[in-house]
């Protein structure tokens, strides 16, 4: 039997869950070597909220960050994270707007395109996966694993045929929130090979304490491979940590053999980019939540969920806003919770919470209701369907999305051409989807400052120079002697 394989997603997916996607591209940079040694079968470096976070935050363009990784690291494949017909962003693009990023994403260096629906709807899937065949590169069709009345092994593997059908290459089980148990992690990956005979992924989350357990699981039951992480971007609500995994496997058949030292050396190296983000992390992101069983909040989406309620005044309520979730959810057709899903599903819980069960109805969750996303996996609760009738004055759309959706790469190159901005692809599908973001950062990159950083400064290097001075009467220091980095708030005297 060939060992199991491990994707490592700590360049993507490990701060996404643990940092709020906030590691920057100086940051992985010199890690990267290290994990092209390793003999991993994938890097997981790109989509996801990464592409967002890259141009609203950390003023940086996203397709250099897989240009430069691609120098850093040229054996090892690049995968990144696809919404499908959403491709990034949350509302639906047409299809020559998904086509051409994808293209712009393969010329740049990505190899396996993870391609996902947020409602698993296979309309949905359909040309993100004809564009990546096009371009030659590996199409992995992910279901997207949760847990309801309408949800079951045989919906799953119905669905993973579909997928081979499109012409999906391989099949990933994606298990944003962490919820699948070992039982039933063996019998959809030992399903899907016997249906599809396509190499088969685990992707999963230790927000819920199985993800190592449903992995031992998937590796014994035949999967290709499994996803993990480095700690500490690895466990809580990121993927189980690498070396974690091997010990779990120790004695099993399928263990994979991966070099402990390098290990122990991106250990010490993540380390302090995560002292570095410290703005950005949170130690209920690091344990082990059993709660997660029952809203089913992804990984990927707590830590962001966390930051976003924090600047909102609202942290003292996350209880009630998660306990809120599985109201909306089922409101919804049962709709995973997985992006743009569930933040769309977050953002309305939270609005139930502040102002009383959809009394504030947003836009994007009427979206849902009215089909503008696409099929729900179930029926959508019928008060509510009126309610956003009523609202919006519209029906239900029973189309494909983008059915309805004209061409408009040329017209957002001539939009691009009258502001005086770039006009190759990569700079129409980028304008596309973050429009603001994009111009802003093409036009004065300098402005673009992250506000949750300038709240809680991270620790420095131990090379930094001295901390920007706050507003107010204090001041924090921070003071290297002899190589060791020390801080220290100092008051004011008038």
């Amino acid at each position: 039997m060939k060992p199991v394989a491990f994707h490592n997603t700590v360049l993507r997916d490990g701060h996404q869950s643990m940092a709020a996607t906030r590691m920057k591209t100086s940051q992985m940079l010199p890690a990267a070597p290290i994990l092209d040694s390793m003999g991993f079968r994938m890097l997981e470096t790109w989509g996801g909220a990464t592409i967002d976070t890259s141009l609203r935050f950390l003023g940086e363009q996203p397709f250099d960050r897989v240009r430069e990784l691609r120098k850093a690291a040229p054996k090892t494949p690049q995968g990144m994270l696809l919404r499908g017909q959403n491709i990034v962003q949350y509302k639906c693009f047409p299809d020559d707007v998904v086509e051409l990023f994808v293209k712009c994403t393969a010329d740049a260096g990505i190899e396996v395109f993870r391609i996902f629906d947020g409602l698993n709807d296979p309309r949905n899937l359909a040309p993100a996966i004809a564009a990546v065949n096009k371009a030659g590169k590996v199409a992995r069709g992910e279901i997207c694993y949760t847990t309801s009345p309408t949800h079951t092994v045989e919906a799953f593997l119905k669905f993973a045929g579909e997928l081979k059908e499109m012409g999906c290459a391989e099949i990933g089980i994606k298990d944003m929130s962490g919820v699948i148990t070992p039982r039933v992690a063996a019998e959809l990956v030992g399903g899907i090979r016997k249906l599809t005979g396509l190499p088969v992924t685990l992707h999963s989350h230790e927000t819920a304490g199985l993800a190592a357990a449903s992995y031992v699981a998937a590796t014994d039951a035949g999967a290709t491979a499994i996803e993990t992480s480095i700690t500490p971007f690895a466990n809580g609500t990121s993927q189980p940590d690498t070396l974690r995994m091997l010990a779990l496997l120790d004695g099993n058949p399928r263990q994979p053999t991966f070099d402990r030292k390098k290990l122990a050396e991106l250990r010490e190296y993540f380390t302090k980019v995560y002292k570095e983000l410290a703005a950005f992390t949170a130690h209920a992101n690091e344990v082990v939540d059993s709660d997660t069983l029952v809203y089913q909040v992804p990984g990927g989406m707590l830590s962001n969920f966390r930051v976003q309620l924090k600047d909102m005044g609202m942290s003292e309520r996350i209880d009630e806003v998660l306990a809120e979730i599985p109201h909306v959810r089922e409101c919804l057709g049962w709709a995973p919770l997985v992006t743009p899903i569930s933040q769309i599903v977050g953002t309305q819980a939270m609005l139930n919470v502040k102002f009383g069960r959809w009394k504030n109805f947003s836009p994007a969750a009427m979206d849902i209701v009215l089909g503008n996303y696409g099929r729900t996996p179930a029926p959508v609760d019928k008060e509510v369907l009126a309610l956003a009738e009523k609202i919006s004055g519209k029906s239900p759309m029973t189309t494909r999305p983008a059915d309805s959706l004209k061409p408009n790469v040329e017209n957002l190159r001539k939009q691009l051409a009258e502001k005086g901005l770039p006009t190759t692809d990569e700079a129409v599908v980028l304008y596309a989807m973050f429009p603001v973001e994009y111009e802003k950062l093409i036009k004065n990159p300098g402005s673009i400052v992250d506000p949750a950083a300038a709240k809680t400064p991270a620790a420095a290097p131990a090379s930094a120079a001295p901390a920007p001075r706050p507003a107010g009467r204090h001041q924090r220091l921070q003071i290297t002697v002899n190589g060791k980095t020390s801080e220290a708030l100092v008051e004011e005297v008038h």
